[in-house]
């Protein structure tokens, strides 16, 4: 196939405070490079867009360095690799890395994760599900929840990516799962599409006393996406030796002053609590053991999905602000028209 001349790619325009808006990308097009010895060409098929993008994208650096001013978007993406002078990819390789918001990649190799070889299940999984939060969902919970038969687990964004995996899992598990939602349709999607026994509206009036009717016999593992007011709520009800997964904190818009809130550490002394943060970079060299399993639940019904898909990569300077506003059903990605 000829190779194409131009790559349209998405970069950081200016530096948020806070949650990136679209304002903050351009859309931009660079000649694409010719390859050098150890290098392939990838034509990305699925963008994706994660909550961690916000972090990546402010000046503070957390786990990873700030995106640069005038850099591609760093992101994971899916694709396919259609020219290779590189002895470990061969053309028609369906491979999934960290290869930004462009339409194509030059790479070396070393910003990919893995090669795709679910090739009877779509692209698209790679980024979701059998991708980073599937694999989140399932080392968080099995590694720091350590779920038992019979624990009641909650979970917050319990119908997003990450959320809905591990209300699945924990009751593959053998656990009561109690999941909190945003909005009616969020909270419904949670029974209906992914098996929780009990969900809870956070945004609701009645929040405390729905979450407290909820975990009758209180909370063994909660597993956080969110920090903030849910976080406090749910904490009031762990049990002793509970454990607490720390994956996200969505609900803080700025780390920046310091935010102060409830002091819960008696609480957690008394009750002998576990509460720890985890990374999924921790967990590269068990990443293929996790994908392994996850396929075979996605494939006998055992674990279900939803994705959000925007077409186009004119939609991609808008979509982190989405996802924490709450537009996404699933798994949001970013599905790139080729000419």
């Amino acid at each position: 196939m000829p190779l194409p001349g131009r790559n349209r790619q998405v970069v950081l325009k200016s530096r948020p405070l806070g949650i990136p808006q679209a304002e903050h990308f351009e859309l931009t097009s660079a000649p694409v490079p010719e390859l050098g010895k150890g290098e392939f060409l990838v034509r990305n098929d699925f963008l994706s867009v994660d909550p961690a993008m916000r972090g990546w994208t402010n000046a503070a650096a957390n786990y990873a360095d700030p995106v640069g001013i005038g850099e591609v978007m760093r992101s994971f993406a899916a694709g396919e690799v259609i020219a290779s002078r590189h002895p470990g990819y061969a053309e028609g390789d369906r491979v999934m890395g960290m290869l930004g918001w462009q339409e194509y990649a030059v790479t070396d190799g070393k910003p990919i994760r893995r090669k795709v070889r679910e090739k009877d299940l779509s692209l698209s999984l790679s980024l979701g599900i059998l991708g980073i939060n599937g694999v989140t969902a399932y080392f968080a919970l099995t590694e720091i929840g350590q779920p038992r038969p019979g624990d009641t687990v909650v979970v917050s964004t319990a119908a997003g990516a990450v959320g809905s995996a591990v209300g699945q899992i924990a009751k593959l598990a053998g656990c009561r799962t109690v999941g909190i939602a945003g909005g009616p349709q969020k909270v419904n999607s949670c029974i209906e599409d992914f098996d929780y026994d009990a969900a809870v509206d956070y945004k609701a009036a009645n929040f405390t006393d729905t979450l407290a009717a909820a975990c009758p016999k209180g909370v063994d593992i909660y597993y956080d996406n969110t920090s903030g007011p849910i976080t406090d709520a749910v904490v009031r009800h762990v049990n002793k030796n509970a454990r607490i997964v720390i994956c996200g904190t969505a609900s803080v818009a700025s780390w920046e002053p310091w935010p102060t809130g409830p002091r819960i550490e008696r609480h957690l002394l008394n009750k002998a609590v576990k509460m720890q943060g985890f990374l999924i970079w921790d967990y590269e060299h068990r990443y293929e053991e996790a994908v392994a399993k996850l396929a075979v639940w996605v494939r006998d019904g055992s674990l279900r999905y939803r994705e959000d898909i925007l077409d186009g990569l004119e939609r991609a300077p808008d979509s982190i602000a989405g996802l924490y506003r709450g537009e996404n059903s699933g798994k949001r990605l970013i599905k790139i028209r080729h000419a």
